[in-house]
């Protein structure tokens, strides 16, 4: 089981660095996306949050 989850590391580290090197600007631009849904989701915990202390 171990085994496995090394290989599966390695084989989406590898896939990662493969798809920044051929493609740093969508790269990139998926990075931004995926921080702008974070940023977003955060927001709404802390709209929710001050909504439950008001």
């Amino acid at each position: 089981m171990a085994q496995a989850k090394k290989l599966t590391v390695y084989i989406l580290t590898v896939f990662v660095l493969y798809t920044i090197i051929t493609s740093p600007k969508r790269s990139a631009d998926l990075v931004q996306i995926g921080f702008e849904g974070i940023s977003s989701a955060a927001r709404g915990v802390g709209d929710f949050m001050t909504a439950l202390v008001n």
